[in-house]
């Protein structure tokens, strides 16, 4: 086969590499996840509930290399990038093949003509030409497991780009090999330390520069084992990377600089991967703002998402997400070498009062909890610090006691107590030799205990002995230079520990076969329209959700004798599939108490739908539900996650007050009944101003039947809205006063 078309692949290859000048940074890939495979047990919907791991062993740790559009011409970028590359196999123990369709040698290795020409099967290919997809093609007929394409001018530059990458993807789907990039870099090829050990940490970046502050970390003695600069992900993505990671023993935490998700459903299921296994995966995620999600985009061609949308999923699977770069360091720096935590309780320990208490205060605001200690240790640390000094946590020590014997006492002590799991030292500056007496104090505790330790040094030079030797020299305290990159960092620990100590992953309770509430669901369903609020309603009631008694009717008469048998009362409301805001146009009348007022509000509802032109299918006659909280509950697509639910302050406090809580099924009960501790109105439910409190196991029971119904009907369902969801006093359930649905 390959000998048929030695001769065309040659011809091409030259074209390609001398059209380009031997450049590769000019060209063009598919974002389409990879389908599931037949073995892997799917939900209601089809989709996986298992990430997909890929082996990237022979990526990481090739046994031969091919380089294809190789150079030693000094000048050339093909060169530089070349001569990386034979560094880089050497250190791997890889074998290097230069391929290049003129050079006979390349740096006095032999250069093959053509990909048909390479002596043996290759584990990785470098493309360092201009347009990556022939050159794939011909990967594909030598069973080249992975490849690298640099070239840029695809999906980040626009429409055209966007439609090449799709080419390239197409390709590569297609030929049985994996591609990194393309608009990737040498990043993975980087010389990382080997004489650091310990748990490391492996980065993900999809813009490399990003990732150099993390890579520096080994300068302070944090190994790192790998680093992927995904690109723009045409095949190989983050998600690929996370769930690789997650299984090498060697890796202690996982770091990511996202620009766009590719695939959000293969993202969850990366982090759940992750979770299972325990692994910290730390993120900067940009996209935030208006501004940087269009910077995004044009940087990488990838949808970010509706932020919050991310920010919700991000932590319902435990990754870990922070803003800047130092945090992202920090902090995976942190999760990566520390010891699982033996309790909560965190203690500020300094030699400034004024220290521990603003300290404390940051803490505490951010959530970390910080323990009085009991009396009988506040008795024993006043041992050795005088009385009129507060030791309750902070402890403050007042200066002078680090600079003998005592000091070490005060930190055993401290670490020895049962409720603290960590111990923090703000130096916030160096006063030698008393802080160097701390310092080294500090790093011989932590060495003879199980429990965390951590220094910020606030000096702003970093020169000093006691920060560049006895600090950094030590893999059992964790150094920060800032108050608030270590509170991040102890959060993030203590969060993660929490969140993996009893993980259950949620797909493993996701649907797999529709319910009897789902065929129901489907005959109700309308394609590509809104349906009226009676049919909604209807909707709801096939999933079990309770709805006021109501009839719909289509006469004055009829009005009357339905809310004879609804019971007075009662609501009266157009109902037709166009209405979406009835209230603004007056097309709801309530506390209707006879049968003249049933009268007056049917002609006066059907002459505004008259005159607003607006068709009905008829009247809704409704119970009047009057005592409860109100709430939304909703469903909306998201274009990376699908299906997400959403809960909140229902009535007009939605618009408002913003308060609401998204998950992305499948969860569980505790993330249902999470998502509504972190309502800012929580209280209402809990009864206020002698209100009683509200039934919060049915508003649950609610929230997770429209989560199954989000799950059976996917995008059959565009959108859902429960608004308001009265929910009565405990026991008496919740009720669905209004519903808008959208079919797709």
């Amino acid at each position: 086969m390959l000998g048929s078309t030695h001769g065309t692949l040659t011809t091409d290859f030259r074209a390609r590499v001398e059209a380009c000048g031997e450049s590769p940074r000019t060209a063009v890939h598919s974002s389409a996840a990879p389908s599931a495979d037949d073995a892997v047990p799917l939900d209601v919907s089809g989709r996986p509930l298992h990430a997909d791991v890929p082996d990237l062993d022979r990526f990481f740790r090739p046994e031969s290399v091919a380089v294809i559009g190789a150079s030693d011409t000094e000048g050339r970028p093909n060169t530089g990038i070349t001569r990386q590359l034979i560094a880089w196999a050497e250190r791997v123990g890889a074998r290097i093949h230069p391929v290049h369709p003129t050079r006979p040698t390349v740096f006095g290795l032999t250069c093959h003509a053509s990909v048909a020409d390479l002596p043996e099967q290759v584990d990785l290919a470098v493309l360092l030409v201009a347009d990556p997809l022939p050159v794939i093609e011909e990967l594909a007929e030598t069973k080249v497991k992975f490849a690298v394409a640099f070239a840029s001018g695809f999906a980040e530059t626009g429409d055209a780009g966007a439609a090449a990458q799709e080419r390239l993807g197409a390709a590569v789907r297609g030929s049985g090999l994996r591609l990194l990039g393309p608009n990737t870099n040498l990043n993975a090829f980087e010389e990382f330390r080997e004489d650091l050990d310990g748990p490391a940490i492996a980065l993900i970046t999809q813009s490399g520069h990003q990732g150099r502050p993390v890579y520096t970390l080994q300068e302070l003695g944090i190994r790192l084992s790998h680093w992927a600069p995904t690109g723009n992900e045409a095949d190989l993505e983050t998600s690929d990377f996370i769930s690789y990671f997650a299984e090498q023993p060697e890796v202690g935490a996982i770091a990511c600089y996202v620009e766009g998700l590719k695939d959000g459903r293969s993202f969850l299921l990366a982090a759940d991967h992750a979770a299972r296994n325990g692994v910290p995966v730390v993120a900067v995620k940009v996209g935030r703002t208006e501004t940087g999600a269009r910077m995004a985009a044009s940087h990488t061609g990838k949808l970010t998402g509706a932020d919050t949308v991310v920010d919700a999923a991000m932590r319902q699977f435990g990754v870990i997400r922070v803003d800047g770069l130092d945090e992202l360091q920090d902090t995976a720096a942190l999760l990566a070498r520390a010891r699982r935590p033996t309790a909560d309780g965190v203690v500020v320990y300094s030699i400034s009062g004024g220290t521990g208490a603003h300290f404390s205060d940051l803490a505490t605001e951010a959530g970390l909890t910080l323990p009085t200690l009991s009396q009988a240790k506040q008795d024993e640390l006043h041992q050795w610090i005088p009385d009129y000094l507060n030791v309750a946590n902070p402890v403050d020590n007042g200066g002078h006691p680090v600079g003998d014997w005592r000091g070490r006492k005060i930190i055993d002590a401290i670490l020895a107590d049962p409720e603290v799991g960590v111990l923090i030292c703000p130096i916030t500056g160096p006063f030698p030799p008393m802080s160097d007496k701390l310092a080294q104090d500090l790093v011989d505790a932590a060495e003879q205990s199980d429990k965390l330790v951590c220094v910020i040094w606030g000096s702003p030079v970093g020169t000093e002995d006691a920060y560049r030797t006895t600090l950094l020299g030590s893999s059992r305290v964790a150094t920060f230079r800032t108050f608030g990159n270590c509170i991040t960092a102890v959060r993030a620990y203590l969060g993660h520990h929490r969140f993996t100590a009893g993980y259950r992953s949620p797909f493993e309770d996701a649907p797999r076969t529709p319910s009897p509430s789902y065929r129901k669901a489907q005959a109700l369903m309308r394609p590509s329209q809104q349906l009226s609020e009676h049919a909604a309603k209807q909707l709801l009631r096939a999933y079990g959700i309770r709805v006021p008694r109501e009839q719909l009717v289509t006469s004055a008469a009829a009005a009357v004798r339905a809310a004879g048998l609804v019971g007075y009362p009662v609501v009266m409301k157009a109902s037709g599939p166009q209405l979406g805001h009835k209230t603004e146009l007056g097309l709801v009348k309530i506390g209707l108490t006879s049968a003249s007022q049933i009268r007056d509000a049917y002609r006066e509802l059907t002459d505004i739908a008259r005159y607003e032109n607006v068709p009905l299918d008829g009247i809704l006659v409704c119970q009047m539900v009057e005592r409860g909280v109100e709430m939304v509950v909703g469903v909306t697509q998201d274009d990376l996650f699908g299906p997400t639910v959403t809960v909140g302050l229902g009535g007009v406090l939605v618009e408002v007050l913003h308060d609401a809580a998204v998950r992305v099924p499948p969860f569980g009960e505790d993330q249902a009944r999470a998502m509504l501790r972190e309502l800012r109105g929580h209280a209402l439910l809990e009864g206020v101003r002698g209100a009683p409190p509200a039934d919060v196991d049915a508003l649950v029971e609610v929230v997770l039947r429209i989560q199954r119904m989000a799950l059976e009907l996917g995008d059959e369902l565009s959108e859902l809205d429960i608004n308001p969801l009265m929910v009565l006093p405990r026991g008496q359930g919740a009720v669905a006063l209004d519903a808008l649905a959208i079919c797709r």
